[in-house]
């Protein structure tokens, strides 16, 4: 699979961030489902922050493009607890952290500082992971307590839907959530990783740092 649309489309959300946004917003290449081509054509985009949804996945990636520097890992799927061990310095950033059972056993695997977010299901959906919002700033708390774990700001997940109204009111309630965290906990978390291919403009509008853009960067993944 070829990639050489992609300069052209980056240009074209840089231009929708640039409308939408009144912050500086970090860009996550969202490479799940593709090759290692992939990563080196975001590197030679200009994008360096690299997403992997699976962890096998993203280790096996990590291994083949170990000389290839300046890669800046992010880990944003589910994280299971027994896979701290594998997941603990390999990643700039988690964006999964949804449990304090998850939070301790990462820091205990992380050797060094391990950069986190608190995944949060603002929606309420069942199929989806995240700790509920009432749960968010005692975890928030408690998270930021632990030694080797530098929680840095709060992850979610907007519906399926093309319904802007519904986009923007799920990453409201995540931007309102962390503002409160700050005033009630006394925890800065500047980072809101919220935004996808099918609604990053929305995540913009309502104060996102972090996007996660995957096919429309890439194009569509191949069917298996």
């Amino acid at each position: 699979m070829g990639f050489e649309a992609l300069p052209e489309r980056l240009a074209q959300v840089r231009a929708v961030l640039a409308r939408h946004a009144a912050q500086p917003v970090t860009i996550v290449a969202v490479t799940k489902g593709f090759g290692m081509d992939a990563v080196r054509a975001a590197l030679g985009a200009g994008i360096a922050d690299i997403g992997e949804n699976r962890v096998q996945e993203a280790v096996q990636k990590q291994d083949a493009l170990r000389d290839l520097p300046g890669i800046r890992w992010h880990l944003i799927g589910h994280l299971q607890r027994n896979k701290a061990r594998v997941v603990a310095g390999r990643f700039d950033l988690v964006h999964s952290l949804d449990s304090l059972e998850l939070a301790r056993e990462l820091d205990r695997r992380s050797a060094t500082a391990q950069r986190v977010l608190l995944q949060v299901n603002v929606a309420g959906e069942s199929q989806k992971s995240g700790c509920a919002p009432a749960e968010a700033a005692a975890l928030a708390r408690q998270i930021a307590a632990f030694t080797q774990l530098r929680l840095e700001g709060l992850m979610t997940l907007a519906p399926l839907t093309d319904d802007e109204d519904v986009q923007r009111r799920t990453f409201r309630g995540l931007r309102v959530l962390r503002d409160r965290i700050k005033e009630e906990e006394g925890v800065w978390l500047p980072t809101l990783s919220m935004g996808m291919s099918g609604d990053y403009a929305s995540a913009a509008q309502e104060g996102a740092t972090v996007i996660r853009l995957g096919t429309v960067l890439f194009g569509p993944r191949e069917t298996p």
